[in-house]
């Protein structure tokens, strides 16, 4: 089964850019509501997409860098990796069929 990857500086490279599969990262931080909110809906699209796609988190309270190279400003906010760029993002809570539909316009 395929869960939800948490991402470091150390592994984001490995994890999201050389990535075979469209990756989608949600940047996110233990104290924000929204994120909180967000979170069953992604384990649930790791399950159902399984091997498709990769989900993977990005702390921001934990990994200030990565934060900063994409710009984040406010989150949640999701990016969608697709050949190791971004190629689609998302800022806020978003429903599970919009993030769905957006992972399969990028495969």
């Amino acid at each position: 089964m395929a869960g939800i990857v948490t991402i470091t500086p150390e592994n984001f490279n490995s994890e999201v850019k050389e990535s075979t599969v469209p990756v989608l990262v949600d940047f996110w931080a233990e104290w924000c509501g929204p994120c909180k909110m967000l979170g069953p809906i992604l384990d649930e699209l790791a399950e159902e997409k399984g091997e498709s796609c990769k989900i993977a988190k990005v702390n921001i309270d934990d990994c200030r860098d990565l934060a900063v190279e994409f710009g984040v400003k406010s989150i949640p906010m999701l990016l969608f990796f697709n050949g190791g760029e971004v190629k689609d993002e998302v800022v806020g809570l978003v429903n599970k069929e919009a993030i769905s539909s957006k992972l399969d316009a990028i495969a």
